[in-house]
């Protein structure tokens, strides 16, 4: 398995990976694998020749620098987990800061029509340009003609494909379902700092995702938002940032249900100061 840690030498393999016209998939991560990420590169080996999985710690789209400095960091291990998927058909990329951001560690202010305000973008302010900063670099680097998100961060998803739009790159953007444990909690490297009774309580936050989106069916959006604010007030290790509904194309919230469009619910939870995220498709 060839690892890579230099811009330039990745982009002279894919270079000539493409010139056999073999396909390349692109699986991009901070790293800290789970079954998360490997069902990602699993779907991507099943449709491409060769898979770059890259593992990158971007500092611009962490709001806090605390959560920058504990964000887990095992390339180790996560080259050990990704040879068991495939030893030859991966090419792990993992670059230096200054590789990819080069002197000046700067965020470019990029314009998603709008889908970087909601949700995400209200409460971590310039996370998404971090996110859109990083995720252009890489795509520009790794040149992939196949890139896959997991749908747990969903309006991600929505602003790499406003991305691609904005910028006219030939890449695919495919989404994927989430990945969870038994319980249902969401698979995301942060699981791992949780302790085993915040962990057995942040499965609530499933199960009340799935009540709403019973709830939704015949009642509004929100006598739902108000019955799951309620329902946090019952789990103490718990605290509820917040839960949204929102129409899946703008990722606005919803005044008024219609039958012509899509929804989706959102929820952030802190168990501690560990940040949970999740959605669910709504219709």
């Amino acid at each position: 398995m060839k690892v890579y840690n230099s811009k330039e030498k990745i982009s002279e393999t894919i270079f000539s990976v493409k010139a056999e016209n073999k396909s390349v998939g692109f699986v991009p991560t901070m790293g800290a694998l789970h079954a998360g990420h490997l069902a990602l590169v699993s779907k991507a080996l099943e449709e491409n020749d060769i898979v770059v999985v890259s593992v990158f710690v971007n500092p611009t789209q962490f709001d806090k620098k605390t959560d920058l400095e504990k964000y887990p960091r095992t390339l180790k291990h996560d080259i050990n987990l990704l040879k068991a998927l495939s030893k030859n058909n991966i090419i792990i990329f993992a670059p230096s800061v200054k590789d990819i951001y080069g002197e000046k560690i700067k965020a470019l202010n990029i314009d998603f029509d709008g889908l970087e305000n909601e949700m995400e973008g209200k409460f971590r302010p310039g996370h998404f340009d971090g996110v859109g900063t990083v995720v252009k670099r890489l795509f520009e680097i790794v040149n992939p003609d196949n890139a896959y998100f997991g749908e747990k961060d969903f309006q991600q998803l929505q602003i790499i494909k406003k991305l691609v739009e904005k910028f006219h790159l030939s890449i695919h953007v495919i989404g994927c379902e989430i990945y969870r444990e038994e319980s249902g909690l969401a698979m995301s490297s942060r699981n791992e700092r949780l302790s085993l009774e915040q962990k057995n309580a942040a499965s609530a936050i499933f199960k009340i995702l799935k009540t709403a989106k019973e709830k939704f069916a015949s009642q509004s959006a929100k006598k739902v938002t108000d019955w799951v604010v309620k329902e946090f007030t019952k789990h103490k290790l718990l605290e509820l940032e917040y839960f949204m509904i929102s129409d899946v194309k703008t990722l606005k919230p919803i005044n008024r249900k219609s039958n012509k469009k899509t929804y989706r619910a959102f929820i952030a939870v802190f168990a501690d100061e560990i940040r949970l995220i999740d959605n669910i498709a709504l219709n």
